[in-house]
């Protein structure tokens, strides 16, 4: 996996949560894994630096 696979994923999640106008709860978990998805990517381009 590279650290764009994990943007990738992130944006997916966001496109989801855009969705789910109606469903709070679900909306915030969406993000909520989307930002992680951001952090793992973070980690991912700190380690392709090395």
């Amino acid at each position: 996996m590279t650290s764009q696979d994990a943007i990738d994923r992130a944006c997916t999640l966001l496109d989801q949560a855009e969705l789910e106008l109606t469903n709070l709860p679900l909306m915030e978990r969406l993000d909520e894994l989307a930002c992680t998805w951001l952090t793992v990517a973070a980690m991912l381009a700190e380690r392709e630096r090395v």
